[in-house]
């Protein structure tokens, strides 16, 4: 008779997953617990350092530009290194960085420039540990366990890095300013420690030199000649243009629309969180149900009529509601879209190919969010919302039937052997 331990570890982490993943799994809970802590610590330092908007908003800018400009790059050196070790650099990088903060904020020197700089090389680190740690999970298990494996990675970040640990840091905050981020350093040394348990031993060794001008070319160029995944990459830039363009105004949306005050934007997160928790549990039974043409099809109409709910109502009952269906479709979509990437992919262009879908993703919001900024300023707050829906709604059909193509893009991909 098994125990209740064991019981909760296979249903969290099945046997068949293997141990590696097992460890997989425990590092990035660990690091997400500690970026969920910094996501409320890490705004309320920069506002007790200044009231200014503009630095304000070059906090988030710091964040989000080294996805912008490394994540090509960050794929070219996946494909080229020890990709266990770069996630291991990574981790231990950002440990340092995280320690120096909290010792300036000890000692009372830190600086809105000092922050700005750690937000810089913070997100600079991300981007190489991501790219090399996204094409972990296609060389761990089976092909049939892909979407269990990747729901339970993101289960993973939406509990601890969206829903539970955030609350804690912005008690730890104010109980003492350094300690938010001394135990973020920790999760990421500890994190960095557990991936070094991760066995990892299919990479195939490159002779062939090359630049990395080359090593991008021929990223971009499998991408460019494989139909299936190219119009998957533009289908995740489109639709992120019209998500952009509402989720730019939401904050606005939440206190103008629907009068929830300061506190509807982080209730409206919050739902799509709880929502997304919702598809963590669903997926495995939604995988075997139905077809995975079929769950991104009906996912991509939820996201259409999402916008034209959200359009329509002035209940926040409702908009609650929305989101949470929304954060269900997005966890639930974004996990079939990397199994079936992951599935027809070779290992030896992965990271690069996943550097341009993380381009595609960030590149889409930036454009869109402009957008909906500007429709907003000319016809009114739900103006982006409108925009969402009708722009999901032509991309959805144009787009209806080119789903077989590409859930099936990867069935004459050899399939790597798992590793224990």
């Amino acid at each position: 008779m098994r125990s209740p331990i064991t019981s909760v570890a296979e249903t969290i982490a099945p046997a068949r997953l293997g141990r590696s993943f097992r460890w997989l799994l425990a590092s990035v809970t660990l690091t997400n617990i500690g970026d969920g802590v910094l996501l409320s610590a890490g705004p309320l330092l920069v506002a007790s350092l200044t009231r200014d908007p503009f630095l304000v908003s070059l906090a988030v800018l710091m964040e989000n530009l080294p996805m912008v400009l490394f994540a090509l790059i960050g794929g070219v050196a996946a494909d080229r290194w020890d990709r266990r070790r770069m996630v291991i650099v990574a981790s231990f990088g950002r440990a340092f960085v995280l320690a120096v903060l909290v010792a300036t904020i000890a000692s009372g020197t830190v600086s809105i420039a000092i922050v700005l700089v750690a937000l810089f090389v913070l997100g600079t680190a991300e981007v190489f540990s991501d790219s090399s740690s996204s094409t972990f999970i296609p060389n761990l298990v089976a092909r049939e366990d892909l979407g269990v494996a990747n729901a339970r990675t993101q289960g993973a970040f939406l509990l601890t890095n969206q829903l539970v640990f955030p609350p804690v840091g912005a008690f730890l905050f104010a109980v003492g300013p350094p300690i938010p981020f001394a135990t973020d350093a920790l999760c990421y040394l500890i994190g960095g420690i557990l991936i070094s348990r991760v066995a990892i031993g299919w990479r195939t060794v490159r002779t062939q030199r090359s630049s990395v001008r080359e090593d991008l070319v021929e990223g971009v160029r499998w991408l460019a000649h494989h139909a299936p995944m190219r119009t998957l990459a533009l289908t995740i830039f489109a639709f992120n243009v019209t998500f952009g363009a509402a989720w730019g105004v939401l904050v606005l949306y939440a206190q103008e629309r629907l009068g929830m005050g300061e506190i509807g934007f982080g209730l409206l997160t919050t739902a799509m969180a709880v929502g997304g928790v919702v598809g963590t549990v669903a997926y495995g039974r939604l995988e075997r149900r139905f077809s995975l043409a079929d769950i991104m099809r009906v996912g991509l109409l939820i996201e259409t009529f999402t916008h034209l709910s959200l359009a329509l109502t002035t209940s926040p009952v409702w908009a609650l509601g929305t989101m949470v269906v929304f954060g269900a479709h997005a966890f639930v979509w974004g996990t079939t879209s990397t199994v079936v990437r992951q599935r027809a992919v070779p290992d030896d262009v992965l990271g690069r190919v996943g550097g341009v879908y993380r381009m595609a993703i960030v590149g889409g919001i930036v454009i869109g969010t402009p957008i909906g900024g500007l429709l907003a300023q000319q016809f009114g707050i739900t103006a982006p919302f409108w925009f969402g829906f009708a722009g999901s709604a032509i991309l959805v059909a144009l787009l209806w039937r080119e789903f077989e193509h590409i859930v099936h893009a990867g069935d004459a991909t050899p399939t790597a052997v798992a590793a224990g």
